[in-house]
């Protein structure tokens, strides 16, 4: 891949700062390479020699990468392995470039799209000996327009022969610095998607958890309005044995979810050990829990995750095979019909992944779509064929997921959560093509999401996760999904030695990952505890979940309808330097002028890393005025702002009730309707009257003290609804 006939040569006059934070943009600059590749980009460079690790010479920090050319034409390229860029957020690429010892070295730029370059790009200066020059070049001189699926660039050799060692650090895309404009926002209650359901608003639990039976769990999922709970915990389901006896190397027992559970009245999604257990066995737990404990657990899944190598799996005994579809048909079958005979009013779900050819772990039992004619090897329509073939219907189907490339990058994970969408056509489809005409009342469901599910790096546990738990919540809540649990409620401290991502791109502070939402033993919440609080004054069961728009990349908008005739609006910034502001257009609902405002996010966090007090730490609750059918707000970065909004209606007429009072003192009680402003006044001959104060009431009464001077003459008080 020679590179020839270029367009033009660019000079080395340095264009703007290098990784200046740019305050007018919506996106950040966004790191290539630092003291290593960041963001999702690999090395995918060829016919030279590269070490990523070089210790000197460095631009900045610990490492650069060095470069020897070793053939005619050869490159070192720098691929997105997880995302397109946007190129609207991007104007210019940026690098440091040393030739070393040697210099002189004949080098140009290519923009990267579809895995071809975009022009022919541009020359280089012949590399200055022993110096570092900056390279600011604009990503139009490149080639790149709006519709470019810009994904890397390329520095390549075009002196046609190999080239001596050089160096490159400190790689970024600039972000674009203009202002961004108004987005806009739209609501309107009849734009509907689809009625909530009480089964979004979950969380796993896990038998490791030695404080899941414990007072502060109990506090925490009621303040997080939890209703649904999953146990005993991921890959541990398929290892966990329900009789364990105590002290077996657990941190909590079935008696302990129990507990648990019960009192906080929440629906339950059981995992029977399908990967060391017996159908025998769990249909033994279906009879502690529901008919010695009368739980009424509802919901029993197979296995978790039994198409992949991490789980455990001990079906070795032929036919039946480690994590194969066929297999785990024919016994979820022995499941289902074990458990049911001691419960029938159970639902019973089975294991699945989006993709007709996803998780292909053997060939022995390929199958036909009968729509498209195509034989197929993946899990799923191996497991529902033959679960068919068996004449088993599972009550619903498990997905989890974990956009676990993205993780990488805080503005690609941002980006990912409208997979969902995808992920629920795709599921549907596999039902309606392999059970054909048995599919009416099989449910999707997700019983685990979260950023990673292994890289507990640092954000985990920054605000960048929190928004991504409300986004992806948000998203699955437009589709068939009938459940969304997130993972998980105590999971552990990891620290960089134990490999997660720490790489100063990354959002955050703190020096640990973890992908629970608070520690266990400690009072210790992460963003992600908040922003599972703030959902439910977003929607409940029962709520209408809206369509609401945006015409920012930036803004995510999400809205829901109550039965009390109230509009949520919850916005969430993804830019991580820029206010935005957004005129939010509200049609066919004319919302009460005082609207209560919830919020979270980085000054929440910042309260939290300064240890300040926890009221400063935790959702912010306000009021905003004037709210109307068209106004404009400005969403701070990084931030879940949820509007409540009330439907305009003549207030409550207000009322003055005397109080007793001590000697002296003359006190009287206004009462009156939340967020209303009324105004107290004073008159001494009911014809002139002198406003006292303005009182918007946010519990329905407002108790007033007034001293009662010796020897003062009768007053009259009165309360008055200013609008």
């Amino acid at each position: 891949m020679r590179i020839a006939n270029y367009l033009c040569r660019l000079s080395l006059s340095a264009m703007v700062l290098f990784g200046a934070t740019n305050a007018n943009a919506q996106a950040a600059n966004l790191w290539v390479y630092t003291n290593a590749l960041v963001n999702g980009f690999a090395d995918w460079s060829w016919n030279s020699t590269r070490n990523l690790i070089n210790t000197t010479p460095v631009h900045s920090a610990s490492n650069s990468i060095a470069v020897t050319i070793t053939a005619s034409g050869g490159a070192l390229r720098f691929q997105s392995t997880i995302a397109t860029l946007y190129p609207g957020d991007y104007a210019q690429v940026s690098f440091w470039i040393n030739g070393g010892r040697s210099g002189g070295q004949l080098l140009g730029v290519q923009a990267v799209a579809n895995n071809a370059p975009l022009n022919a790009g541009v020359l280089l200066a012949p590399l200055a000996q022993n110096a570092w020059q900056q390279y600011i070049i604009p990503l139009s001189v490149l080639g790149v327009t709006s519709n470019s699926a810009l994904s890397g660039f390329w520095i390549q050799d075009t002196s046609g022969g190999p080239q001596p060692v050089f160096y490159v650090d400190d790689v970024d895309f600039v972000a674009v610095t203009t202002s961004p404009k108004t987005a806009h926002l739209n609501l309107d209650p009849t734009q509907v998607a689809r009625t909530a359901d009480a089964r979004w608003f979950g969380l796993n639990t896990a038998a490791w958890d030695g404080y899941l039976d414990s007072s502060g769990t109990v506090s925490a999922l009621a303040e997080l309005g939890t209703q649904v709970l999953r146990w005993p915990g991921g890959s541990w389901g398929d290892i966990y044995h329900e009789y364990a006896p105590p002290n077996s190397g657990y941190g909590s027992y079935t008696t302990n979810f129990i507990h648990i559970a019960t009192n906080a009245h929440a629906q339950v999604f059981m995992i029977a050990n399908y990967g060391t257990g017996t159908s025998n066995e769990a249909a033994d737990w279906v009879r502690l829990c529901n008919v010695t404990n009368h739980c009424a657990f509802k919901y029993w899944e197979i296995g978790n995750e039994c198409y992949g190598s991490w789980e455990a799996d001990n079906n070795t005994n032929p036919p039946y095979m480690v994590h194969d579809p066929w297999t785990y048909a024919m016994r979820f079958r022995d499941y289902y019909n074990a458990m049911k005979a001691v419960d029938p009013t159970i639902k019973i779900g089975a294991v699945a992944v989006p993709g007709e050819d996803s998780d292909v772990n053997n060939l022995s039992h390929p199958v036909t779509n009968p729509r498209t004619h195509i034989t197929h090897y993946g899990w799923t329509p191996v497991m529902l064929t033959y679960l068919r073939s068996l004449a088993i219907k599972p009550d619903f189907l498990v997905d989890h997921f974990y956009p676990e490339y993205q993780a990488d990058s805080d503005p690609f994970l941002l980006q990912s959560t409208g997979i969902w969408t995808n992920q629920a056509a795709d599921l549907r489809q596999q039902l309606n093509d392999y059970f054909q005409g048995a599919v009416p009342g099989i449910e999707l469901v997700c019983t685990e999401n979260n950023s990673d599910s292994g890289n507990q790096g640092r954000q985990s546990t920054s605000i960048v996760n929190a928004l991504y738990q409300a986004d992806s919540m948000s998203q699955l809540m437009k589709t068939e999904f009938n459940a969304f649990l997130w993972w998980d409620l105590r999971n552990g401290q990891d620290f960089p030695s134990d490999g997660g991502d720490f790489n100063p791109t990354l959002y955050g502070w703190r020096s640990w990952g973890d992908m629970g939402i608070m520690l266990g033993g400690t009072t210790i919440r992460y963003p992600t505890f908040y922003s599972m609080k703030l959902m439910q004054y977003f929607v409940r069961a029962g709520d209408t979940v809206l369509n609401a728009s945006s015409d920012s990349r930036y803004l995510s908008t999400y809205a829901a309808s109550n039965s009390s005739g109230g509009l949520t609006l919850l916005v969430i910034n993804k830019s991580p330097d820029s206010t935005l502001n957004g005129q939010i257009v509200v049609t066919n609902f004319v919302p009460w002028p005082v609207a209560t405002v919830r919020s979270y996010g980085i000054a929440q966090d910042e309260a939290t890393r300064t240890n300040a007090p926890i009221q400063a730490q935790d959702i912010a609750l306000t009021t905003y005025s004037p709210a109307s059918t068209n106004f404009t707000y400005s969403f701070p970065p990084y931030s879940l702002t949820l509007f409540s909004f009330s439907p305009f209606a003549a207030p409550a007429a207000p009322q003055l009730a005397v109080l007793p009072a001590a000697a002296g003192q003359f006190v009287f009680q206004l009462q009156g309707q939340n967020g209303v402003p009324y105004v107290i006044e004073r008159s001494a001959d009911l014809l002139s009257w002198t406003s006292v104060s303005t009182n918007t009431l946010t519990s329905g009464a407002l108790n007033v003290t007034n001293p009662v001077p010796p020897g003062s003459t009768q007053q009259f008080w009165r309360s008055v609804w200013l609008y």
